[in-house]
């Protein structure tokens, strides 16, 4: 289910909405409860503890996937 943000662009009030069907789309700003809502573009983002935050982002792995010893990766796999 995803996240959208939206803005306000009566009082430029910023929030985010979890929209799991239509009947959850927001009607009005919760800050002022003006119709002037406008979503907004974002990007996903990856938590700390993602796979790909790993040690060995650069992708120095061998063919086996395996980090070199100067970059060891978490438990010694890329994730790539």
């Amino acid at each position: 289910m995803p996240i959208y943000e939206y803005k306000c662009s009566d009082c430029g009030h910023f929030f985010e909405k979890l929209i799991r069907n239509q009947a959850d789309l927001p009607s009005v700003c919760p800050e002022c409860g003006e119709d002037a809502l406008r979503k907004q573009f974002s990007v996903f983002s990856a938590s700390a503890g993602s796979p790909k935050a790993s040690a060995c982002e650069s992708g120095a792995c061998d063919a086996a996937g395996q980090c070199p010893a100067s970059r060891q990766c978490a438990g010694g796999k890329c994730p790539f």
